[in-house]
């Protein structure tokens, strides 16, 4: 069995992911391989106290970028937006970011 941690890769903070958390909904980036169940059960496995409701999962191709004749892709990547439940704790760690960048 894969770790949380090679799962959630990094949370993805914009401005919109930040509107978001009011409703304890949190877009973490995850491995472009791991399904909305394993997201569900790596979260619940890495944060204390937190009940996931739903997962919902989009994966953003990479663009392609060139420079002269020589043309690459970029990586592609995969987000989930994790909805807690309403009795849920939230998740810390996207808080104290949350408060740095205010």
């Amino acid at each position: 069995m894969k770790s949380p941690y090679d799962i959630i890769i990094r949370p993805h903070l914009t401005e919109k992911s930040y509107a978001a958390m009011a409703d304890k909904k949190y877009t973490i980036q995850v491995a472009v391989t791991a399904g909305k169940t394993e997201i569900k059960k790596a979260v619940e496995q890495a944060f204390e106290g937190v009940k996931v409701e739903s997962v919902n999962t989009m994966r953003i191709k990479g663009k392609v970028k060139r420079q002269g004749r020589t043309q690459g892709r970029r990586p592609e990547r995969k987000k989930a937006i994790v909805t807690l439940k309403k009795d849920s704790k939230g998740i810390e760690f996207f808080e104290g970011m949350a408060d740095q960048n205010a």
